[in-house]
């Protein structure tokens, strides 16, 4: 049980050494992250203007040929005029001309219509890429600042990472679970010592006859206060000492 305890505790070290060179990284991580993601949705939003105008270009080019044919028929009707033998052929093809006269004159309204509307996308594209060559010039130098941090701590973070994979092996599958459950809810620290009579972690005072309980490592105690594991100040001495934290 002694080497359980102090297994947890040596865990709890570790992680508090990594959680203090993430904590140098500062808000970097999340600040590229969402400057990433703000980008992403500016170039998504471009991305759905640069489509819808080629739709109606591509729409205005099927008018324009529509047009054409329209304009086609029209001087065929205007020539069978002259060649109508009674009323109702007369009747038939002024219909026809009223139709595709009328037909053009939407088909003239949707392309000016279409054309405004391409420049107006134009023009909000053009507002704006300069907004994602700033968010991309603001990416490049907080990453910058985020490698040289993690550059600066690379080695020893690596021997703190393999270090902690070793101690893991060493750990009761259930003791993790738990110490992970509990560093999780608790803002990190999962084992606590106890310090003049209170729990580190709390810094509440702990009972006397659970102290009593506790030094005698024979089995988990949690603080009655905050739910963290708790070991005796020995423990606490003999794990720094051997880790030299």
């Amino acid at each position: 049980m002694l080497n359980r305890l102090s297994i947890l505790y040596e865990l709890q070290l570790i992680d508090d050494q990594l959680d203090e060179l993430e904590e140098l990284r500062g808000d970097l991580p999340l600040a590229v992250n969402e400057l990433k993601n703000h980008i992403f949705s500016i170039t998504e939003n471009i991305s759905a203007k640069e489509s819808s105008k080629a739709e109606l270009l591509e729409k205005r080019q099927e008018n324009e040929s529509e047009i054409e044919r329209l304009n086609e028929n029209l001087k065929r009707f205007k020539a069978q005029l002259y060649k109508v033998r009674n009323n109702k052929e007369y009747d038939a093809l002024t219909k026809e001309i009223d139709h595709s006269e009328e037909k053009i004159k939407e088909l003239n309204i949707e392309n000016t219509e279409a054309e405004n509307l391409v420049e107006k996308i134009k023009m909000e594209v053009e507002e704006l890429q300069p907004q994602v060559d700033e968010l991309e010039t603001k990416v490049k130098k907080k990453e910058a600042e985020l490698k040289k941090i993690i550059k600066a701590n690379e080695r020893e973070e690596v021997k703190l990472r393999e270090k902690r994979e070793k101690v893991v092996t060493q750990i009761r599958k259930s003791d993790y679970h738990t110490y992970m459950r509990i560093r999780k809810a608790l803002g990190g620290i999962a084992v606590a010592s106890i310090s003049r009579g209170a729990c580190t972690g709390c810094h509440n005072v702990v009972p006397p006859q659970r102290q009593i309980e506790i030094r005698g490592n024979r089995r988990l105690f949690t603080c009655e206060s905050c739910g963290r594991l708790l070991v005796s100040a020995e423990i606490s001495e003999e794990v720094h000492k051997r880790l030299s934290f």
